[in-house]
C-alpha cells in the first residue's frame, strides 16, 4: 500500500490574451481550445510538475513529454486514461499512478477501513518489475488461501500479470462477493502453484489485542496492527487503555505483515508511545525538511518491543523507525521491505485521482530507508507459520519478544502487579 495524504485539486480557470500587432498588421491567434479529455492530461501534467519528488523528472524534459501526449488524438476518457498512463510511466516510479474513478474510489474506502475483494495487499518489485504480495489482510480470503508475504503473482484468472499495473491487477481481482478469482502464485523454492480465492467484504479492524502472561508470570498486552486506515490511531488507544486497565507490564506491538496505509495515522499512533521526541522528517525536491513531534504524555511507560518482517512496509517502518530512534522500544524479526516514500492523493475534475510521490521521509536519526529497510535490535529468522500459530512456541520472532522483556531488569520479579 502506498504512504498517503490526501488533498483536494481544485481546477483553475485560464484565460486567453489575444496579441494584435497593429503596426505590422499582425493577428495573433490564440491556440485551438483543448478538449475535456486533452484539460484532463494536463491537469494530470501540472500536478506531477509541481509536486514529484524528482525535480528532473526521471532525467528528462517534462514540458516535452506533455506535447507528445497532447499531439496524439485522445478520442475518449479511455484514450486519455492511457495517454496519461503512458506519461507517468516515463518516471518510472509505480507508486506514482494514475487511478480511474472506480479505483480512486476503492482506495478511498481501503483507507476508510473497509473493502471488497480478496485482501491482498501488492506492490510492484522495483528489481524485477513483477508483481509482488506485500501482505495479505489477516482473516482475508487470500489470508486463508494461504497466500504470502513475497508470493508473486504470475497470472490472474489465467491473464499474465507482466505488463498490468498495480491498479489493472487490484482491479482484475475484484469482483462480486461469493465469486471465484483464480491466481497463479509464484514463491520461492516451490515454484508455481494455483490459488482459487472466493471473493468477500473484508472486515478491516486494524488491531487484534490481548493481555497474555509470561512463564514468568509477566502480564504482557500483545497487539498486532495490520493496516493504518482511519480507525487504527482510536483503536491502538483504545487497546493500550484496556491493557493497563487489566494490569500490563510490558507490551508486544506486532506489525509483521503489516502493508502501512495513512501518515497521519503512522504518526499518531507513533505519539501514543512517547513523551517527546521526532517521529519523522519528511523532505521535498527542493530539500525542506519538515518534521512531525511528539508532544506527550504517552498512554504508557511500559517496555515495549516491535516484531517485525518483510512485510512491514510505509507507515509501519515510520512507526517502528520513531519508537527505535527514539529508544522507547527494541525491535525483534527481520530487516524490513524499505518503503521510504510518501504519496499524495490528488481528486482529479472527472473523479479520477491521481497519486504522486511528493517526498521521502528519513528516521528521526535522519536514516532514509528506501530500499534498505530497518534492520531489528535482535535478528531472528522466522520460518512460514498460519494466522494460528502466531504467538505460540511456533513463533521464533514472539518468543524472542518476550524473552527480551522478561529478561528486562524493569521487569524481574515484577510478576502481576497490582
Amino acid at each position: 500500500m502506498g504512504l498517503f495524504i490526501n488533498k483536494k485539486v481544485f481546477r483553475l480557470g485560464f484565460s486567453l490574451l489575444i496579441a494584435v500587432g497593429l503596426a505590422l498588421g499582425i493577428l495573433i491567434q490564440p491556440a485551438a481550445a483543448l478538449t475535456e479529455d486533452q484539460k484532463l492530461l494536463s491537469e494530470v501534467w501540472r500536478i506531477v510538475n509541481r509536486t514529484y519528488l524528482d525535480d528532473t523528472f526521471n532525467h528528462q524534459n517534462w514540458a516535452t513529454v506533455r506535447q507528445k501526449a497532447l499531439e496524439k488524438p485522445l478520442k475518449n476518457h479511455q484514450a486519455a486514461y492511457a495517454a496519461i498512463q503512458d506519461m507517468l510511466k516515463s518516471l518510472d516510479d509505480p507508486f506514482t499512478r494514475f487511478l480511474d474513478p472506480e479505483q480512486y474510489r476503492s482506495l478511498q474506502v481501503n483507507t476508510s477501513g473497509e473493502l471488497t475483494g480478496v485482501g491482498l495487499q501488492i506492490a510492484l518489485d522495483p528489481q524485477t518489475g513483477k508483481l509482488e504480495v506485500v501482505a495479505p489482510i489477516a482473516g482475508s480470503p487470500a489470508d486463508k488461501a494461504g497466500i504470502r508475504p513475497r508470493d508473486r503473482i504470475i497470472k490472474i484468472e489465467g491473464v499474465s500479470t507482466e505488463n498490468l499495473t498495480l491498479d489493472e491487477a487490484a482491479a482484475k481481482m475484484r469482483g462480486p462477493i461469493g465469486s471465484l478469482v483464480t491466481l497463479l502464485i509464484e514463491r520461492d523454492g516451490e515454484g508455481e502453484t494455483e490459488k482459487r480465492v472466493m471473493r468477500d467484504r473484508i472486515a478491516l479492524n486494524p488491531v487484534v489485542s490481548e493481555l497474555r502472561m509470561t512463564p514468568q508470570s509477566t502480564p504482557v498486552g500483545y497487539l498486532r496492527l495490520n493496516q493504518f486506515n482511519a480507525n487504527a490511531s482510536m483503536e491502538v488507544a483504545h487497546a493500550i487503555n484496556d491493557l493497563e486497565n487489566k494490569g500490563a507490564a510490558a507490551y508486544i506491538l506486532d506489525l509483521r505483515n503489516n502493508p502501512g496505509g495513512l501518515l497521519q495515522a503512522g504518526i499518531e499512533i507513533a505519539r501514543l508511545w512517547l513523551d517527546s521526541g521526532t517521529i519523522v522528517y519528511t523532505v521535498n525536491r527542493q530539500g525542506i525538511q519538515g518534521s512531525f513531534e511528539a508532544f506527550g504524555p504517552a498512554l504508557t511507560k511500559d517496555p515495549l518491543v516491535i516484531l517485525v518482517n518483510q512485510g512491514t512496509a510505509s507507515a509501519s517502518e515510520i512507526l517502528a523507525g520513531a519508537l527505535q530512534d527514539n529508544g522507547r522500544a527494541q525491535l525483534v524479526g527481520e530487516t524490513t521491505f524499505g518503503k521510504g516514500l510518501i504519496q499524495s492523493l490528488f481528486e482529479l475534475s472527472d473523479g479520477s485521482g491521481l497519486a504522486v510521490t511528493i517526498a521521502k521521509y528519513e528516521t528521526p536519526q535522519h536514516r532514509d530507508i528506501n530500499k534498505l529497510g530497518i534492520k531489528p535490535d535482535k535478528v531472528i529468522p522466522q520460518e512460514a507459520i498460519t494466522r494460528d500459530q502466531i504467538g505460540t512456541q511456533a513463533d521464533q520472532q514472539y518468543q524472542a519478544a518476550v524473552e527480551l522483556l522478561t529478561k528486562n531488569s524493569v521487569l524481574v520479579g515484577l510478576g502481576a502487579r497490582g
